[in-house]
Order: structure tokens, then sequence, then C-alpha cells
């Protein structure tokens, strides 16, 4: 028997900016239960954004995220003793997800550099649609257009 759907949750804005998108980003940068350290973290990333690029900081970072969600990802499905790679369109929850999944990957994998400042630098080369998140999502749709024969197995 299956269980009920999961229910959504109502998340409040966080408490700088009053934005909802910025409260589960930062949840995502937690580690260990640590929220006023991320926080921290992303607000110095804030504020050394908008110092940069001289412009509304949320604003940056809702085009910089707009700039690096999906539209499509390749789900493994086994037909007929064989595993096909069939392109699937991305739900908004999961675009948003995936998106700060790539993004603070790329931040954390720089060396040398405190997480503020990498984070901002990869939020400010999104805004701009180049970087490593950026280059994920190329990659992911590139798979999903090759694999795109194997469409009419989506479920």
């Amino acid at each position: 028997m299956r269980r009920k759907r999961a229910e959504k949750r109502d998340r409040k804005p966080d408490a700088v900016y009053g934005n909802v998108a910025l409260t589960r980003f930062i949840n995502y940068i937690m580690k260990n239960g640590e929220k006023t350290a991320a926080e921290r973290v992303v607000y110095a990333a804030l504020k050394a954004i908008e110092k940069e690029a001289g412009e509304n900081p949320i604003t940056v970072f809702e085009k910089a995220m707009d700039n690096i969600s999906p539209r499509v990802e390749v789900s493994s499905r086994r037909i007929g003793g064989a595993n096909y790679q069939v392109p699937r369109e991305v739900r908004p929850e999961r675009k948003f997800m995936l998106a700060s999944r790539w993004l603070i990957d790329a931040a954390r994998s720089k060396k040398g550099k405190n997480m503020a400042q990498s984070l901002s630098e990869e939020i400010l080369s999104a805004y701009k649609n180049e970087g490593t998140a950026v280059k994920k999502k190329q990659d992911i749709h590139r798979m999903a257009e090759s694999n795109r024969a194997f469409a009419h197995f989506s479920w």
C-alpha cells in the first residue's frame, strides 16, 4: 500500500531580505544544523555582490538561479533488459533544488577562499551565464538532447 503524499510546507521568508527562495538556499547551505553560520555566509556573499555588481543582490541571485535551473533532465528507465536515459521535464521545486545544489557544489570546490567569497563569485558568474554551475546545466541539457530518441519511453 502506498503512503500518502507529503504535504507542501509553508516556508517563512528570511529575516533580512524577506525572500522565501533565499531561506531555502540558506537551508541547503547549512551543515550540522548551524543555521546562523549559513546565514552569515549567504548574507556576506550578497553584500559582496551588491558591492561588486552595484545592483539589488536579490535580483542578481534570482537571475543567477534562473540561469542555472534546468528545463529537462534524464532519468534512468529499465525496459526489456536495457537501461535507457529518458529525458524528462523538471518540476519547479526540483529546478530550484538542483540549481542550488550545483551552485553550492561549485562554490565549495573553489579552494583558497572562504565560502562567502567563492559563493558571491559563483553567483555573479551564473548571473552572467558562465561558470561551473551553468556548465553543469548545459551538460545535463546536452545529455537530454542526445537521448531525445528515447522520449517515448517516458511514463
